[in-house]
């Protein structure tokens, strides 16, 4: 009987031990050679043969190659795990066949001694079981005693993250077995992570791994609408997304990416380390296999090439220890990652001029040439003011070469590398802006949405830089850029309305006498608001950010650094320019419009105002009086919270005299004009 338990311990069910309908292996009742106090005896030893056959069956079942495996769990890391279990095993069975040597030495020997020599496995293989039964059923509750909730088998480095969690228990047989088996499935990612950091190759041909590629459009949306501000028809939600970066390759439409897979990374490794070794992978890919023109980079494959051996070393220093210990995991990967930024930061900033393509984003993104932009919105204002056709895009951007030529701009070159987009857009039937403001459009005049809110500036990035200027970084830009533009266009047309009335004031008549100094008032206000915000703008907060970006870049040889710091100078950008604030950039947004609708209507109308005209003037006479009132008490509001500093410096622009201030916050107010409307 002895020996039927022997090989019942072993895997073997026979006449004795047999299973039931759990497929529990158990002795068989009622028979007359055991004794009943020994049944009990028994069936505790046959709870362990029950386990010990599971594991056999998990192990056969899953211990093919991924490519042999026909059914069960497939993977390198399943396949170590079957390895680690058949290593960890071993010892039971060593202890088996001493237990056998000793029965047939001994015949007077009795089931107690074979209880007492397993012992130690009652504790062991109930917790190899419940970890089996976990990773089979995939808990998603992130508690192994809760069963309710099953999901897919789980794989890949989610079994490191199962191992992890059945070894924090007090049983040190079974804390050491566990790490045992975790030592051996760490192997597996060790070495993905050394094929993917030292080479760029990512080797998971069954999604094991925490970092995956994808492919993505680039994030460019056909029904998003684009106002004059660059914002219109925009959710907050969207205009949040403007602010993270989806990192795609730059230079082309549909790109590679690599991304991190959070239900895939083990808990024990922290995020900010997974990134870095997904910095590092992408860092070199780019280096292995980027090609221009059919030709290989000088470049190519040297980002890590020069302490490849040590860095290989460190990783299998690693991978031979017994534990894994996040602070050595942790001074390897900071190792390697400190150096490719290093080298990414050579590369970027002193081979590839960073300094000197972000003053020439500054130049054309954010305005810098203003006489360039000034010559280009005289050039295309006529095309522009139209609804856009397919001729149209065409057309701007023939126009600003030759703004570039009027202006003596050099590099021809260099301006082939900014090109303009207009999307033609269809007739949708929305009020416009003339409709807000109790304007009508002349006969004649195009009513459908213009080709200003269709602009947009593209910028062909050149390789390296594509890594940094990324197109949602260059998303971001834009999105300034249609702000500035906008600023830009109201602030010259507000000029070019003065340089009407200095024209017309030697054409006075009786009627328009009743009016002249209304119009005159209220242009004066346009241009003083319009002109103190385009300096804010300019000075307060682009020359400022560019001049803290330039002493960032100038502190650091981190390229990661660098990126941290372009992104943090985009968020300013957006923030300071209140792209990102909906009350204050509603607001604006207001103004701009009511300025514009102004000009316009002065632009059309005769000496002597009509009727009409008249009361189009006095309804956006009072339109700017509450939307600037609206604007002063909403900065002083959110100045005394002191939550952005930014808001106090562009109320200081505007209120420098305090006459705002004496005002009430109102910029236009009739009783301040000699002549009413």
């Amino acid at each position: 009987m002895l020996h039927e338990l022997i090989l019942a311990l072993s895997g073997y069910n026979g006449n004795v031990f047999v299973k039931n309908a759990n497929n529990e292996i158990q002795v068989i009742s009622d028979l007359p050679f055991i004794h009943p106090t020994e049944v009990a005896l028994l069936n505790r030893l046959c709870r362990l043969a029950t386990h010990y056959s599971r594991f056999t069956t998990f192990i056969k079942q899953n211990s093919h190659s991924p490519q042999q495996a026909a059914s069960g769990l497939r993977g390198l890391y399943v396949m170590s795990l079957c390895q680690g279990l058949d290593s960890v095993l071993a010892p039971y069975r060593k202890t088996l066949l001493e237990v056998e040597s000793q029965l047939l030495a001994d015949p007077h020997l009795t089931v107690a001694y074979v209880q007492s020599a397993l012992e130690e496995y009652q504790l062991l293989f109930p917790a190899l079981s419940r970890l089996l039964e976990h990773i089979e059923t995939h808990q998603v509750s992130g508690s192994f005693t809760d069963t309710t909730n099953v999901l897919l088998q789980a794989h890949g480095c989610q079994i490191l993250e199962f191992i992890n969690r059945a070894a924090s228990c007090g049983i040190p047989i079974v804390k050491k077995t566990l790490f045992q088996i975790q030592h051996i499935c760490h192997k597996a990612l060790y070495k993905q992570l050394t094929a993917w950091m030292l080479h760029g190759l990512l080797l998971d041909d069954y999604s094991e791994l925490f970092i995956h590629k994808v492919d993505k459009q680039l994030p460019v949306s056909p029904d998003t609408e684009v106002d004059d501000l660059g914002l219109g028809g925009m959710t907050g939600q969207q205009m949040q997304q403007i602010q993270l970066s989806s990192e795609v390759t730059a230079n082309q439409s549909i790109g590679e990416q690599f991304a991190l897979r959070a239900d895939m990374l083990p808990t024990y490794i922290p995020t900010k380390v997974a990134q870095k070794i997904l910095f590092v992978g992408e860092s070199v890919e780019m280096f292995e296999k980027i090609e221009i023109d059919g030709r290989q980079q000088k470049h190519q494959g040297t980002v890590i090439r020069n302490k490849e051996t040590e860095f290989a070393r460190d990783l299998l220093r690693l991978s031979q220890q017994p534990h894994f210990i996040l602070r050595d995991f942790e001074t390897v990967i900071d190792n390697i990652r400190g150096y490719v930024a290093e080298q990414l930061w050579k590369l970027t900033v002193e081979e590839a001029d960073l300094i000197g393509h972000l003053r020439l984003l500054k130049d054309f993104f954010l305005l810098g040439r203003g006489e360039l932009f000034l010559a280009f919105i005289d050039q295309a204002h006529g095309m522009l003011r139209a609804p856009p056709t397919t001729t149209t895009q065409h057309d701007v951007n023939m126009a600003f070469q030759h703004a570039a030529r009027n202006v003596l701009f050099e590099d021809e070159s260099l301006l082939q590398k900014f090109q303009f987009t207009v999307k033609a857009q269809q007739q949708q039937h929305k009020p416009s802006d003339s409709t807000k403001t109790g304007e009508h459009s002349k006969p004649g005049e195009h009513t459908g949405e213009s080709g200003w809110k269709a602009l947009n500036l593209t910028y062909a990035v050149e390789w390296p830089l594509h890594i940094l200027f990324t197109p949602s970084v260059l998303e971001r830009y834009n999105t300034v850029f249609c702000f500035l533009l906008y600023v830009k266009r109201v602030q010259l047309e507000l000029q070019q309305c003065w340089a009407t009335q200095m024209r017309r004031r030697h054409l006075r008549t009786a009627k328009s006498e009743h009016h002249n100094s209304t119009q005159w008032l209220l242009r004066n206000h346009m241009a003083f608001l319009i002109d103190n915000l385009q300096y804010y703008l300019q000075v307060d907060v682009i020359e400022s950010q560019f001049s803290l970006l330039q002493d960032k870049v100038h502190a650091t040889r981190d390229f990661e650094a660098i990126c941290h710091a372009v992104d943090h100078f985009l968020s300013s950008l957006l923030a300071q320019c209140f792209l990102l604030s909906k009350p204050i950039s509603h607001c604006l947004g207001e103004i701009l419009s009511i300025c514009h609708s102004f000009c316009r209507l002065y632009q059309h109308a005769d000496t002597d105002l009509t009727d009409q005209e008249t009361r189009q003037l006095e309804q956006l006479a009072k339109a700017f009086q509450r939307q600037s009132s609206l604007l002063f008490l909403t900065l002083a509001r959110l100045r005394c919270h002191q939550s952005s500093p930014h808001l106090a410096q562009l109320l200081l622009r505007i209120d420098y005299n305090k006459f705002f201030s004496q005002a009430g916050g109102e910029f236009g107010r009739f009783d301040s004009f000699p002549c009413a409307l």
